[in-house]
């Protein structure tokens, strides 16, 4: 067995000969890198919640850390590469490295034996991490899982969750055994958590053969870990799962988003909800209605068009086309002129075609999006597209994504200056008066994602606010998809009513 790290106990099972230890144990040390989505940054918080109770100490720093959690990502290629390189980072630093997350659960034993740096574990490994880093750093061999197709099994919820609160039958708050969570970040903006899983089968996605099959959390846990955020300082709750209009559908309401948002913007303390990953072909007009015209719900459309060919889309093994598409956002911006949209869209997908292509950009053009993602296509293990004809060679793709780069650059930039003379609701985040002038500060309106979507800068706050109000604004510049804003009123209150 390899000597210990100095801040790590001695192993469990002491003989009864061994000596009393007397002194008190020293907090292991934890750092936790985080790579992907926001549904990532959330379960890597779960997992920082169930190390600080089992008594490791989370620092931010894989230096002087006696363990390095990587929650990786292994939804593409390029991410696939981003999380390799960020595991042999962090055995730079001397730290045990521990890898989970998407690529460690898709790969298994493959990534370990690649990396023989890091420990791989998988979802399964995430209700008891404590222990399974104890192994770690005590030397006790762990064997590599092998990757399983989930999609006819439960994903693994990092939640322990009471019988009472499952059912419906307690009220959730904070307190209750199921919520194992530890903030990582600081701002006024947190992800929560919907679901896991995805019941969907995109050709391209291999997401459910790892995450499993859709499972809604129950409403109650679901405001009972917005009223711990809300405690935490968090005033804008970002909703996120593989697929949010699909919330409720396992348990047999459809309509359990629609009941849900009014809920969560009663929660004291919470300015503003917005609800990412929304499914086109899933989009009901009653949701629509929601998230469109509810007081304290973001106008805010996550929409994954991922194509708007209608022929493409049928290969891709999806629904719609570019008039179903223009047709959800005019129906939304008939409702809130100002709502704001933002999409991924895929080039090169196979079969695709330059009349496709030509069709997108139509889609594009007209569908004037705040925010828009392109990524060029590329062979995912395990999907139906793989095995698909009609592939394009790297340099044609990579020529197409540069071409909707540039088309999106243009568009997004052009629908920010219509925004001047808007008046936005800016949640501020970041007070620059140290180097923008007094009262300045940074954040973002409703149209505009915390993490992707651009940032709006704003003069005239008041000297005593704070981060996490609301402060209503004109839009009087634009830099690219960056606004420019001047404070209209003071600020409003923390609940933002």
């Amino acid at each position: 067995m390899p000597a210990l790290p100095s801040s790590v106990p001695s192993p469990r099972g002491q003989s009864s000969g061994d000596p009393v230890v007397t002194e008190p144990p020293v907090l292991r040390r934890v750092a936790v890198v985080t790579l992907g989505c926001a549904r990532n940054e959330v379960d890597s918080e779960e997992l920082a919640g169930r190390l600080a109770g089992d008594g490791y100490e989370l620092v931010e720093d894989a230096e002087g850390a006696d363990a390095v959690l990587v929650n990786t990502c292994g939804f593409i290629e390029s991410a696939k590469k981003d999380s390799v390189d960020a595991i042999l980072a962090a055995t730079d630093s001397g730290a045990e490295v521990i890898a989970v997350g998407c690529m460690a659960e898709r790969y298994g034993a493959e990534l370990a034996g690649a990396l023989p740096e890091a420990t791989v574990l998988g979802f399964d490994d995430y209700a008891a991490i404590g222990d399974r880093l104890d192994d770690v750093l005590t030397g006790r061999p762990l064997v590599p899982h092998s990757p399983r197709d989930r999609r006819t099994l439960l994903p693994i919820s990092p939640a322990q969750r009471t019988a009472a609160v499952t059912a419906g039958d307690a009220p959730a708050i904070p307190g209750h055994d199921w919520l194992k969570r530890k903030r990582l970040a600081s701002g006024p903006t947190a992800a929560l958590k919907l679901a896991s899983g995805c019941d969907r089968r995109c050709a391209f996605c291999a997401i459910p053969t790892f995450r499993g099959a859709f499972v809604s959390r129950p409403q109650a846990e679901v405001l009972g870990e917005a009223r711990w955020l809300a405690a935490q300082g968090v005033t804008e709750l970002v909703l996120v799962s593989e697929n949010s209009t699909s919330y409720g559908k396992d348990t047999g309401d459809l309509r359990s988003l629609e009941k849900l948002l009014p809920e969560l913007t009663a929660v004291p303390g919470i300015a503003r909800i917005r609800v990412a990953y929304l499914q086109p072909a899933e989009m009901r007009p009653g949701l629509l209605q929601v998230i469109a015209a509810t007081p304290g719900i973001a106008p805010y459309f996550d929409l994954s068009f991922q194509h708007s060919s209608p022929t493409l889309l049928r290969r891709m093994r999806r629904f719609g086309g570019t008039d179903d598409f223009l047709g959800i956002i005019e129906h939304a911006r008939s409702l809130a002129p100002g709502a704001g949209f933002r999409t991924n869209v895929i080039l090169g997908f196979p079969g695709e075609t330059e009349a496709d292509v030509i069709e997108l950009e139509r889609f594009l053009t007209e569908g004037r999006l705040d925010a828009v993602g392109v990524f060029g296509y590329s062979d995912e293990e395990g999907t139906e597209a793989m095995r698909l004809t009609g592939k394009l060679d790297s340099d044609e793709i990579d020529a197409r994504v540069r071409r909707v780069t540039d088309l999106v650059e243009e568009l997004t930039a052009q629908r920010a200056e219509e925004r001047i003379g808007d008046v936005v609701e800016v949640l501020l985040t970041d007070d620059l008066s140290a180097t923008e002038g007094p009262g300045t500060w940074g954040g973002h309106a409703a149209h505009q994602d915390p993490d992707a979507d651009g940032t709006t800068t704003v003069s005239g706050v008041p000297a005593d606010s704070v981060a996490g109000q609301l402060v209503a604004a004109e839009v009087v510049a634009t830099d690219g998809v960056d606004l420019v804003a001047r404070v209209l009123v003071p600020a409003l209150n923390p609940a933002g009513r």
